[in-house]
């Protein structure tokens, strides 16, 4: 069963992330962030993910702390629940449009922490969560998965859409990297003998 549950205690926040890679795409999460929760959703749905995430933060400051925090403890439980990867696809890609915003996501599970991330939004707010938040969380996920992530926006007029192709298409990114691939008969996706 590739399952995981990491919890991280710190003086900024306390996470709570269970996961399973082979679910069905449910979802409970509670970060204390509206607009937060929403795109978390995204990526448990579209990447058939069973998600559990509780955060609590000192939001009194800011989201900061929070959302960074998240992408941390998701990006361990999930390398935690991919265990040594044999069998895996490895690579994943995905692009995903809302109306006149459409990006594409691109990674690789390769043991290598790597972001690379092109967006430009129409506005800093949505609601009043600050859209810059959403770079530290793809940072923090992909220093602690240990993949390498490409992030690119190729259009959008609203920010929420903008940001909403992005987690929607890191899910499915996500699925596609890291289901079975029954030609690989449990071979490591790798000629170097290790990810």
């Amino acid at each position: 069963m590739r399952q995981a549950q990491v919890t991280r205690n710190t003086l900024e926040t306390q996470i709570s992330v269970k996961l399973n890679l082979d679910g069905s795409g449910n979802s409970k999460i509670a970060t204390g962030i509206g607009f937060f929760n929403h795109m978390l959703d995204q990526v448990a749905r579209h990447g058939m993910i069973d998600m559990e995430i509780e955060a609590k933060g000192d939001l009194h400051i800011d989201a900061h702390h929070t959302v960074e925090d998240v992408g941390i403890t998701l990006g361990q439980a999930f390398a935690k629940a991919l265990g040594d990867k044999k069998g895996v696809r490895r690579y994943g890609h995905a692009y995903v449009p809302l109306d006149e915003a459409l990006s594409r996501v691109v990674l690789d599970l390769s043991g290598r922490p790597g972001l690379e991330y092109a967006v430009d939004y129409a506005r800093g707010l949505v609601g009043e969560f600050d859209i810059d938040l959403v770079h530290e969380f793809f940072q923090g996920f992909a220093n602690h998965a240990l993949v390498t992530l490409h992030i690119d926006n190729f259009k959008g007029r609203n920010a929420h859409h903008q940001a909403e192709t992005i987690f929607k298409a890191f899910g499915r990114a996500l699925r596609m990297a890291s289901e079975m691939d029954p030609r690989a008969a449990g071979a490591l996706p790798s000629t170097k003998g290790s990810l």
